[in-house]
């Protein structure tokens, strides 16, 4: 038997000395520990380092080898590089051995002496017993887990269905692969740029468990918060993985962006499901491969493991077998007393809006209302978060009377409302509403986002009709053109629109979570993977935070609304090609002439500013374009208490962005005050204050009003 052992040994010995080239080198262990690589003629055998088996594993996976494929890489293996032991750096002392055996002592290996909660190799020991009672507490919370999602398919109701992205995921990342491997040079170009890289990060880490100090092939980002630990940076082994994590995602973007021959909306798809994968593989997402997560599991003996899974659990059984991810602690907060909690009423319901008038906080008010048309993807109340972000509340202070439409959160009864009825229903009843409550048939108008776009278009609609009741109106973060809509694009081809109109024919609506995990999606470090960390693996319950409450209350939309918003906007961008039809009418955005304030969000993933940019230049009036510092959220509530941010003006817009751009003035804070000051300056006249009932129309409610309240 320990014959058999010892050729066994010798033959895998010669094997790792092929393995490392031409020179034919081998590795001894001095006493001290440390291990040597010397130039030898024909070595006998390869001797492990005094340490676990798995650390001289790793020591052979870090010697450069030839690369696989279609070419090979040189490689002759240098004379005298001394390679440390790298148990002791990844895995903790050497335990002591006792025994005997061919090549090395086995027998007993003694446990640490350590008490739990002390440490080892700066490791705090866990309590074992306790860690053994929690894995069988997470076998109990994994059963949970698969009831809450085998659920619905065992009911029928809203079975997880994710076919449709992850065809177009791989539709698109496989002509990318395709368009690499189609040409054999590009090929071997491709396998030498990742090969070279690795090669370095391979050489960078040897000299890093040496002892030596050497700057990282891939420097660290201190803006990323996956890598804040200080172990990404002082573990040589943890530098690798987060280095390799960078060097495979950049190559895999290089790759996306040089694939020339692909057309822009394969190319721009594969670079999103790029970045959905390599955000899904950072060290960071794993226990075992992410310092911070193992300290705190060997702390706690795997308690927070057990709070995590239970969270995750739970968020599968909320999700309907699909995981919704909490982001914050909802039990904080209530509708109308912390948020949405501007005083005001309902003056007006019908089938498809709530119409909420506040209540004034001043004596007087400016003559002119202003009508605020929210967007219906989530709710209003972005505008109307606690009070010292409200921009609702905030208007009322500057004796602005306020009007804010309340969409429904639909079901199968409005699959039919498409844009026309959001017109009809929605922005001329509210007009109709407004001129009944306060004998004012002319009013300003806001309109946000999406809400924007529907009252881009009522304008237009207005404008062929001779309808002067808005006389000038507010974008905030809109697009009207179409053909440079940012990401969201990559969820609108012919192939996702007849798949999303099938699963929509069923129910009359898309799903509440379906568009929320699309935007989601657009930043998945923040709004993915840091609360797969956090909630699951921590075992932290999120923190209470108002605006992600907000992105949490997801809504509905109806199945014609959607379909019209994907295809005549996204898809074919008919609106500033004067083709799109509403009410019987084709739309020319050039036909509105009247006043308008155009905000953009520098940083906006979903409408961004060059998007925005080019929409506004189709206007036929006055246009004061203005450039918001961050974001699509933070660019628009952006109160001047804050002193956050920034904002950009310039001339009215004309040839391209960035040329406009470079010519603005920038002014630190808040751009609401200038907006203030543009509305206000077109119709100063002010009366007495109009208290919410005392007009034409009597309360049905109290605001935030019924439609607002309504979860899915």
């Amino acid at each position: 038997m320990s014959a058999r052992k010892d050729r066994r040994a010798g033959e895998a010995g010669r094997r790792r000395s092929r393995a490392l080239g031409p020179a034919n080198s081998m590795i001894t262990a001095p006493e001290n520990g440390r291990a040597m690589i010397a130039r030898e003629t024909e070595p006998e055998c390869v001797k492990v380092p005094p340490a676990h088996e798995s650390a001289a594993v790793l020591d052979e996976a870090l010697l450069p080898r030839p690369v696989a494929g279609d070419f090979a890489l040189p490689f002759t293996a240098v004379p005298d590089l001394e390679v440390p032991d790298l148990a002791p750096l990844v895995l903790g002392p050497t335990p002591q051995v006792s025994g005997k055996g061919p090549g090395r002592d086995v027998g007993h290996v003694a446990a640490p002496q350590e008490e739990p909660g002390e440490t080892l190799n700066n490791l705090p020991m866990p309590d074992f017993e306790r860690l053994s009672l929690n894995l069988a507490r997470l076998v109990e919370q994994g059963g949970k887990a698969l009831a809450a999602y085998l659920k619905p398919f065992e009911t029928g109701d809203g079975k997880p269905d994710m076919s449709s992205e992850v065809a177009n995921a791989v539709r698109s990342i496989g002509r990318v692969v395709e368009h690499w491997l189609s040409d054999p040079v590009r090929t071997v170009e491709a396998q030498t740029s990742l090969a070279t890289n690795f090669l370095s990060l391979w050489a960078h880490t040897l000299r890093r468990f040496a002892g030596e100090k050497d700057e990282p092939i891939v420097p660290l980002d201190p803006a990323d918060k996956r890598f804040a630990a200080p172990e990404w940076r002082e573990s040589p082994f943890f530098d690798f993985l987060r280095q390799a994590h960078a060097i495979a995602t950049n190559w895999a973007d290089d790759l996306v962006n040089r694939a020339d021959d692909l057309d822009r909306q394969t190319r721009d798809s594969a670079k999103f499901y790029v970045r959905q994968i390599s955000s899904a593989l950072s060290p960071s997402n794993f226990l075992a491969t992410n310092p911070e997560l193992l300290r705190e599991t060997l702390a706690q003996s795997g308690d927070n493991l057990v709070r995590g899974a239970a969270l995750f659990a739970e968020d599968l059984e909320a999700g309907k077998g699909t995981l919704k991810i909490r982001q914050t602690d909802l039990s904080q907060f209530e509708l109308g007393v912390n948020l949405a909690a501007t005083p005001g009423k309902v003056i007006y319901r019908n089938d498809l809006i709530e119409l909420i008038q506040y209540a004034p906080s001043t004596e007087e008010v400016y003559k002119r209302p202003l009508l605020i048309v929210p967007p219906w993807i989530n709710k209003f109340y972005i505008l109307d978060l606690n009070p010292e972000k409200s921009f609702v509340r905030w208007a009322v202070a500057q004796g602005l009377t306020v009007f804010l439409i309340s969409w429904v959160n639909p079901d199968e009864r409005h699959r039919d409302k498409g844009f026309e009825a959001y017109m009809q229903e929605g922005v001329f009843a509210a007009l109709e509403a407004v001129e009944k409550a306060t004998g004012e048939k002319h009013v300003t108008a806001i309109g946000y986002c999406i809400g924007g776009t529907l009252l881009s278009m009522v304008l237009a609609y207005m404008a062929q009709g001779h309808d002067d009741r808005i006389e000038s109106a507010s974008f905030f973060t809109t697009q009207t053109d179409f053909s440079e809509a940012g990401e969201l694009r990559v969820f609108v081809d012919e192939e996702q629109l007849r798949a999303v109109e099938l699963k929509m024919t069923a129910k009359g609506y898309l799903d509440s979570a379906k568009m929320a995990n699309a935007f989601n999606m657009l930043r998945p470090n923040d709004l993915i993977w840091s609360y797969v960390v956090n909630n699951y693996m921590k075992g932290k319950a999120p923190v209470a935070f108002d605006l992600l409450a907000w992105n949490s209350d997801s809504t509905r939309m109806t199945a014609a609304n959607h379909m019209f918003y994907l295809r005549d906007c996204y898809l074919e961008n008919k609106f500033t090609r004067g083709k799109t039809v509403l009410g019987g009418r084709q739309l020319n955005l050039s036909d509105v002439t009247i006043p308008v304030y155009h905000l953009a969000a520098r940083e906006d993933h979903i409408a961004p500013a060059k998007s925005v940019f080019i929409g506004a230049k189709f206007l036929g009036g006055d246009v004061r374009f203005v450039v918001g510092g961050s974001g699509h959220i933070a660019g628009v509530v952006n109160p001047p208490t804050k002193l956050k941010y920034q904002y950009w003006t310039g001339q009215k817009p004309a040839g391209t962005f960035e040329d406009w751009f470079a010519t603005t003035t920038e002014t630190k804070g808040s751009w609401w005050g200038d907006w203030l000051n543009w509305v206000t300056d077109q119709s100063p006249a002010k009366v007495k204050a109009r208290i919410p009932g005392e007009g034409g129309l009597e309360p049905v409610g109290e605001a935030p009003g019924d439609y607002v309240r309504v979860r899915y």
